[in-house]
């Protein structure tokens, strides 16, 4: 059996610097978990009770962001997030438009999967100017989206395809491509609401090439899958559409 240890709390001070935090805990072999909060999904009424589950939980970190967000509640959503949790609230924007000064720090994402200039360099030009008016800590990502099993809203937003999960040797050559050209993290992503999560063997191949941290994300829905995950390799795994659609899916993941 595979002990898998998960970092329970990260304390008020792990905004000074997110990356070094994340870092530590892999130094600890400890497993980080980030909860992520889609803008245009969330009332914000609804978020206390939300978030006391949230504290209960062995979370470590706050994503925010989507795909789209037409009503622009990214700051609305982050400051209501700020007032209720010690947690750092790190942005996963889908575009410029997403984001705001007021989130601890950014994923600086290029789709490295997709051939889309739009998402490989454009949006990170255009969101130089506001980038430069925040303190957020910024963390370049390499994004790598993986077919989970549907069309997803990434894939329509973006106009890009999902590598074939059996195509495993292009996900390990294309996560190596963005270590090499200097990203902090590589990102794993079957999609929102996938049918199926990243394949323990896909994660194992890219995380036994990496030598930066690993995040997987998309179907996860089980407290075995999400386990299957950790053991697999990675060092934080998201999850989303699993707490949007069953809040009871916290019971699972106690500390």
């Amino acid at each position: 059996m595979i002990l898998i240890k998960y970092r329970f709390q990260i304390s008020i001070f792990a905004t000074v610097n997110i990356y070094n935090n994340i870092l530590f805990s892999i130094k600890k072999e400890e497993k980080l978990l980030a909860v992520l909060i889609d803008p245009e999904k969330v009332a914000i009424k609804k978020l206390p009770n939300f978030f006391a589950k949230v504290h209960q939980s062995i979370a470590t970190h706050i994503f925010v962001g989507g795909s789209t967000d037409a009503d622009k509640q990214t700051d609305t959503v982050v400051l209501a997030i700020k007032k209720l949790t010690h947690l750092p609230v790190v942005l996963f924007p889908g575009n410029v438009s997403q984001i705001t000064k007021n989130a601890d720090g950014i994923l600086f994402l290029s789709l490295l999967s997709g051939r889309n200039p739009e998402y490989l360099i454009e949006q990170q030009i255009k969101s130089i100017p506001l980038l430069k008016e925040t303190e957020l800590e910024i963390i370049p990502t390499g994004y790598i989206l993986v077919d989970g099993g549907k069309e997803t809203t990434t894939q329509k937003v973006s106009n890009t395809k999902p590598i074939a999960q059996k195509n495993i040797n292009l996900i390990k050559n294309t996560a190596l491509a963005g270590a090499f050209s200097g990203k902090k993290l590589i990102y794993l992503e079957a999609g929102s609401g996938a049918k199926l999560p990243v394949e323990s063997t896909i994660i194992n191949l890219v995380k036994s090439n990496l030598s930066i941290p690993l995040i997987v994300g998309g179907g996860i829905r089980t407290k075995k899958q999400l386990d299957n995950a950790f053991s697999s390799g990675a060092d934080l795994v998201v999850i989303g559409t699993a707490f949007e659609n069953d809040e009871a899916f916290f019971e699972d993941l106690k500390k």
